[in-house]
Order: C-alpha cells, then sequence, then structure tokens
C-alpha cells in the first residue's frame, strides 16, 4: 500500500482544464510531512532565540529580570565576601584577646586589605610634626595613679592624641574605649613601642590599626582618615601611625575612638593617659 502511487490534480473551474498536477507515494507524503514540521520547528527556535518575541513566552524571563538577576547574584557574591572578612576580623579579635599571638598575613591573601584598596596622596606626617613630637616627648612624665594594674603601673605611655574627650569609658554601656576630638588632620601617635598586626579597613570601624605591645597590652586605634603603618612595621612610642578623621559607618564625626587591652581585659585608657 506504501507504493501505490497516486497524482493530485488543479483543475481549471471554467475549462476543466489541468493546470497543475503532481504524483504523488504514501512514502514522498510523509517524507514531505517530516521536513516540513522539522523546518516548521527549526523557525520557531529561531524566532524564540534570536528575537524579543521570546519575552511574551510565559515563564520565559525578560531582559530587566535577567538583568536583576546577575545583579542579585554579584551582590550575595559581595555579601558572601563582606561575612568572610567580618567573621575573619572577628576570629583575629578574639585571639588578640586571649593573648595568642596572630598568624603571618599574606599580602595576596588579605581580604581585608582588599576591600580597603584605595590610592592616597603622600602625607609626610613625620615631618610636619616633628616639632611637636619632641615636644610631647620631652613633657612626657609618670603620674603616679593607684587606679593602674601593677604590671604596668611604671609603663610610660604616649598620649595618641592630644584634645577634648567627648566619650568616656564605660563598663556599663559596653563603650571599652574613649572617643577624642582633635584638630583637622590631626596625627595620631603610637602610646608604646610595638609592632603593627593589623592595619585596613572595616565596614564598621572604617580605616583602623591594632599595635602589639610588651607585657599583652594591645593598643587599637579606629575611624581614621589615613593608615601610616602596615602590618609587621614596628613603631616607637609617639611615631605617628595614622591621621584623625571620620571613616566607618559607627562613627558620630572625625575622632579618634582608642581602646587599651591587657590580656584580654579593656582597661580606662585615662587611667594610663593625660589626654
Amino acid at each position: 500500500m506504501l507504493k501505490d502511487h497516486y497524482r493530485l490534480i488543479i483543475y481549471n473551474d471554467s475549462t476543466i482544464q489541468t493546470v497543475w498536477s503532481i504524483k504523488l507515494t504514501p512514502i514522498k507524503v510523509l517524507t514531505l510531512g517530516s521536513l516540513g514540521a522539522i523546518l516548521l520547528i527549526l523557525i520557531t527556535t529561531s524566532i524564540i532565540a534570536y528575537t524579543p518575541l521570546r519575552e511574551n513566552i510565559p515563564g520565559y524571563p525578560s531582559t530587566k529580570v535577567r538583568q536583576q538577576i546577575i545583579r542579585n547574584y554579584v551582590l550575595v557574591d559581595s555579601l558572601e565576601n563582606e561575612i568572610k572578612t567580618r567573621d575573619e576580623y572577628f576570629n583575629k579579635i578574639g585571639n588578640l584577646f586571649k593573648g595568642e599571638t596572630p598568624a603571618e598575613e599574606s599580602e595576596n591573601d588579605n581580604l581585608s586589605l582588599k576591600v580597603a584598596e584605595a590610592k592616597f596622596d603622600k602625607f609626610n606626617a613625620d615631618s610636619i610634626f616633628k616639632d611637636k613630637l619632641q615636644e610631647e616627648k620631652s613633657n612626657l612624665l609618670i603620674q603616679k595613679n593607684p587606679k593602674r594594674l601593677p604590671s604596668i603601673a611604671n609603663m610610660h605611655f604616649f598620649t595618641p592624641l592630644r584634645g577634648l574627650i567627648t566619650n568616656h569609658f564605660s563598663s556599663k554601656t559596653n563603650h571599652l574605649a574613649v572617643d577624642v576630638v582633635g584638630k583637622e588632620n590631626s596625627r595620631i601617635s603610637c602610646v608604646l613601642d610595638g609592632t603593627v598586626i593589623f592595619s585596613g579597613w572595616t565596614m564598621d570601624t572604617g580605616y583602623s590599626i591594632f599595635i602589639q605591645h610588651e607585657s599583652n597590652i594591645i593598643s587599637l586605634y579606629k575611624h581614621n582618615a589615613e593608615l601610616l603603618k602596615e602590618v609587621g612595621d614596628k613603631v616607637m612610642a609617639g611615631d605617628a601611625i595614622a591621621i584623625m578623621g571620620n571613616s566607618g559607618e559607627l562613627t558620630t564625626g572625625p575622632h579618634l575612638h582608642f581602646e587599651l587591652w591587657h590580656n584580654g581585659t579593656a582597661l580606662d585608657p585615662e587611667t594610663y593617659i593625660d589626654f
């Protein structure tokens, strides 16, 4: 039956004259039908793939939706990096408060430094404040204070910033620091000889620098405008380490947020330092 022959004829209705005819077989009809179906599928697929008509298909995302999906993916990736950086930061602080020595950091693997990548103009703070530094060092005295811990009572603490204290140390409000306001572009000085263990950017405290001193003392300087020292630098008491600023989400204006820790316990800086 598949090999039977048929003829499709078109006649002129008025003259009964044959206008067009074609000889057909069932196999030929199936072949032509298959080719037509494949061609129709290819045309439909091309229209859907390469023309804006595809956005009218239910369930197919529009250009705006796809852009939003890409944007959300980028935001989620950035958020994951921020969370990872924050967790590493908290782990480092926790280890420091426990008196543990921080592990050496790789410059190429430090996420905090990557977040804080920025270019600054050269600022020769040591030269500008040289005379003032000498004057402060010559006036540095040990004050008798019964509140000092016996283990560090005889230490000479250099004043990090001369200015007005706007927020005092308070364990009740969990403000374990003093906030000091000074003149614009004031130099921030190191309080003791030590080594820089953190120098970078955090979302809450902005440009911050932490220094490890002898007797398990750590000093923290936060919300700076510019950092002058890097991780691993050896610093002396009175050295310029930063410029006072207003960086970070938790800042309330240009000032220095200064913390002093000993063996994992927060100390009142006013007990040891005359601001």
